[in-house]
């Protein structure tokens, strides 16, 4: 019997990682009726109760200060990463326990520093390397981050067995950027969340939220890149023509939030722009089934989990024709250039003004979410891991 390892160490405010993190859960979940021992790595005790609730062993992951100093001051001085990884299990509390358990392999689905610090068998997933394409957002270069996420992804690629990716795309994005092999790359396509499909809205859901009879939706963190600038600014521009406009955001009120909130304010919009902040994951579905559609003015892909929420809920989505997103989303939804406000616009009149269309996107978004769940997702990874656990993966070199 093999046994497989998850560490957890998102948080819900996390957003997408998180949302990520938890089909993780839902696959390695299932792959215990297939003769698989199991066990989660746990840093906060939510993902314990995910874990316990699932019928799966949950450890709790000690964060030491000394072990954690010695590491912090290692990756600063740049020192090289083999004899840290001889040295990790006895030292770092993190790594310990990692090591202890003696998995066959350790899957990190939300690019973790522990595929490479702790010395374990590794799967990682990088869901995107936009601090190279994207380089022009201070989020992903600003003040040594994109050196920071060069060394790390460079680490991961280096010491991980396999590199998850959620799109052709994303594949190609690993092996023009670093050279990594094919062979090392296994494309997994993001699923909606197990939650989308409750059934019903959570408990005082319309008393908690008191959101306008019609209204277009934005889940997204407040990042500069996330584009809620020009989203605003279409926004003004539509208004004289659709004077019931109303958009609802849903976000932590940190990064650009405040620059946002001004510019709402500048644009006399403040009537017609609902913030909710931070949203737990029960009431997203209520928010995506009222909504009239998802817009999804990002420049990051190449793909994105928050369309194929909506396709769940029967949400219409018009998102940025950006990397990957045909190949994610087929024909069901209206794409747009997210550098011009008047492409924005124009969606935002015709997603408000025609039902038809509405009707058609809702309907070929059921049908593309028809295609690929979690069980096609669960079956995937299952033979992903089958492939690195095998003896022929295991003879393939790996280049450091």
């Amino acid at each position: 019997m093999k046994k497989i390892g998850l560490y957890l160490g998102y948080k819900p405010e996390d957003g997408g990682s998180f949302q990520y993190c938890q089909t993780m859960l839902d696959a390695v979940s299932a792959l215990s009726a297939q003769g698989y021992a199991i066990v989660v790595a746990c840093a906060s005790d939510q993902w314990l109760a995910q874990a316990s609730a699932r019928k799966i062993s949950g450890l709790s992951v000690p964060f030491g200060f000394w072990g954690r100093a010695a590491g912090k001051l290692w990756q600063f001085l740049r020192l090289p990463l083999g004899p840290w990884r001889m040295m990790a299990a006895s030292m770092h509390p993190v790594a310990k326990v990692l090591s202890r358990e003696k998995c066959d392999l350790w899957i990190f689905p939300a690019q973790d520093i522990w595929s490479y610090l702790a010395p374990v068998r590794a799967l990682s997933a990088i869901h995107d390397l936009m601090h190279r394409y994207e380089r022009r957002f201070p989020e992903v270069s600003a003040q040594g981050e994109y050196r920071r996420r060069e060394r790390h992804y460079r680490h991961m690629c280096a010491w991980s067995a396999g590199i998850l990716v959620d799109s052709d795309m994303g594949k190609q994005h690993l092996m023009e950027s670093y050279g990594l092999d094919a062979h090392r790359i296994y494309t997994l396509p993001f699923v909606a969340p197990h939650y989308l499909y409750a059934s019903g809205p959570a408990d005082a859901f319309d008393s908690k939220y008191k959101l306008p009879g019609k209204f277009l939706f934005y889940p997204a963190q407040f990042w500069e890149h996330k584009n809620h600038r020009r989203l605003i600014e279409a926004l003004e521009m539509v208004k004289p023509q659709l004077p019931d406009i109303k958009l609802v955001l849903v976000g932590g009120r940190k990064q650009g939030y405040d620059s946002v909130l001004a510019l709402i304010r500048q644009a006399r919009l403040s009537e017609d722009v609902l913030i909710l902040g931070y949203v737990p994951d029960a009431d997203m579905p209520g928010l995506y089934r009222r909504a009239r559609a998802l817009i999804m003015p990002t420049f990051f892909g190449p793909t994105n989990i928050p369309p194929l929420e909506a396709f769940v809920a029967g949400c219409p989505v018009a998102i940025s024709n950006v990397y990957g997103m045909r190949d994610q989303l087929g024909d069901a939804a209206l794409y747009f250039d997210p550098s011009s406000t008047s492409e924005i616009a124009h969606a935002i009149q015709r997603l408000w003004t025609d039902d038809e269309l509405c009707s058609d996107l809702a309907r070929r978004g059921r049908r593309k979410n028809a295609e690929w769940g979690q069980k096609e997702f669960n079956e995937r990874l299952q033979r992903i891991i089958e492939d690195i656990l095998s003896p022929a993966h295991r003879d393939r070199k790996v280049t450091r």
